[in-house]
């Protein structure tokens, strides 16, 4: 089974989100994805918190689309994988093309090479090959079949806090719209 794991903040968790998975699945690159919202998050402060992200998530959650409640508090990606590891052999990590550019930068990226397979999705007109030429470019497989959409989670707060809703279901699915409402989030 190809598992792909997709680590982030989903804060919250939009289309462009729920757009990658379904697109690697629907398109035979991944058998399921592992969706992992961090509880911590090394350059990012004013999370929403956990619960709030996970249940947000749940409500993708299918059989190809498993919503992880144990892993969200390990710091860093290759310890997530490492654990991951200890039950499952053939995992895709998910990136955008904007993680590509200072991936060298994550803590044991070569680990996270060296183990598992990288899906770059495209994004921000990021020349991904031009990156790829510092590392093992076979453990890399890059997404060329994807329509990017651009959508920033900054600017989707925004319209939160704004109650700007015509313009919501644009980036947000009417579910995770209604949670928002119902948990008086991001104001």
């Amino acid at each position: 089974m190809r598992l792909g794991v997709y680590v982030g903040t989903f804060d919250p968790p939009h289309k462009g989100h729920i757009k990658v998975i379904n697109h690697l699945i629907n398109n035979n690159y991944l058998d399921k994805i592992i969706v992992i919202p961090t509880g911590v998050y090394w350059d990012k402060t004013n999370i929403t918190d956990i619960k709030y992200r996970k249940d947000m998530l749940k409500i993708f959650e299918n059989e190809s689309i498993i919503i992880d409640n144990k892993l969200n508090n390990i710091p860093n990606t290759y310890l997530v994988l490492r654990e991951l590891h200890k039950k499952y052999d053939d995992l895709y990590l998910i990136i955008g093309a904007d993680n590509i550019i200072n991936f060298d930068k994550w803590k044991e990226y070569h680990e996270i090479i060296d183990n598992n397979h990288i899906i770059v999705i495209p994004r921000d007109n990021v020349n991904i090959s031009k990156y790829l030429n510092k590392y093992n470019k076979e453990k890399f497989i890059i997404v060329k079949d994807f329509n990017c959409i651009d959508i920033n989670s900054t600017y989707i707060r925004e319209l939160i806090r704004n109650k700007d809703y015509l313009e919501l279901n644009k980036y947000l699915n009417k579910e995770v719209i209604n949670y928002i409402k119902e948990n008086d989030l991001y104001k």
